[in-house]
């Protein structure tokens, strides 16, 4: 049996594409995911009119929807709400819990607020939130996929400028030993998939998705992720395959990841450039 998860982040509602909305919607739907996940910056100042516009979004998509807020969910141009009402907005139209699990037999996916309004670039994963997680993780069965969901990477890639979130590299560590299998984050708009480089690294894939509908593209294509866990052949596979908006604006699939999580974590992936037949 497999299980198909969908990875949304930084859809940037109030700066996004309006001609990519329906393609992305028919492409999520048409996927037939079990869950989709997005991992924050739903809009791009906070406001009630975008929080409104994400929610009609949200409601679109035929799945069940889990999501985290970003940086760009906090009203930080103004001071009062920022720090007295931070989540006030977010909590009217989107979750009230800010840290939402969706939980089967074989898939735990967690999500992690990496949110304050005294770090609002940097992010800031509290210990209490990290340890709530990899209390999660630890009560689940063995072959029990765990999936963090978070805005801010635990770990940066190569090239980027930003600083690391506070308490990330005990954060990711922290995570590993709880028997966390991937962390999925947005907030950098860059796609990258970070698999672990050694056997004593924290052996955790982690999957950077870029933004799905929003204008501020950094130069990359507007993007998504699609997990596929399982197989024919093993229940210990996952294929990661990138969804990039062409020029007529459809969402097509493009570079595919291959994993096989054995009994010492992640084997080392293969890579291949679909023309990808997905159902």
């Amino acid at each position: 049996m497999t299980t198909r998860l969908i990875h949304l982040s930084d859809l940037h509602f109030g700066r996004d594409r309006p001609e990519l909305m329906r393609p992305l919607l028919s492409a999520i739907n048409d996927l037939s995911p079990d869950v989709v996940a997005i991992s924050g910056d739903l809009t791009q100042r906070a406001l009630s009119s975008q929080f409104r516009a994400a929610r009609t979004f949200i409601d679109h998509i035929e799945a069940p929807v889990l999501c985290v807020p970003g940086n760009h969910d906090l009203p930080v141009h103004r001071p009062y709400k920022r720090f007295f009402e931070t989540f006030s907005t977010y909590r009217k139209h989107i979750d009230r819990d800010l840290e939402p699990d969706y939980l089967t037999d074989d898939l735990a996916l967690i999500g992690i607020n990496t949110m304050s309004p005294w770090r609002w670039q940097t992010g800031w994963a509290s210990r209490r939130s990290i340890r709530k997680a990899a209390q999660t993780c630890r009560e689940g069965p063995a072959h029990r996929l765990n999936v963090i969901v978070a805005h801010h990477p635990f770990e940066m890639p190569e090239g980027t400028d930003k600083k690391p979130m506070i308490n990330a590299q005990w954060g990711l560590k922290t995570l590993a030993e709880s028997g966390a299998d991937i962390v999925l984050s947005g907030h950098l708009h860059l796609w990258n998939v970070i698999s672990p480089p050694d056997p004593t690294a924290p052996a955790v894939l982690q999957i950077h998705c870029g933004t799905g509908l929003s204008t501020r593209q950094r130069g990359e294509p507007n993007d998504f992720a699609v997990l596929d866990i399982g197989s024919d052949t093993s229940e210990s596979d996952l294929t990661v395959t990138r969804w990039i908006a062409g020029p007529d604006n459809r969402f097509s699939p493009r570079d595919q990841h291959l994993f096989h999580r054995g009994a010492d974590g992640w084997e080392t992936p293969a890579r291949r450039d679909p023309a990808l037949s997905h159902g």
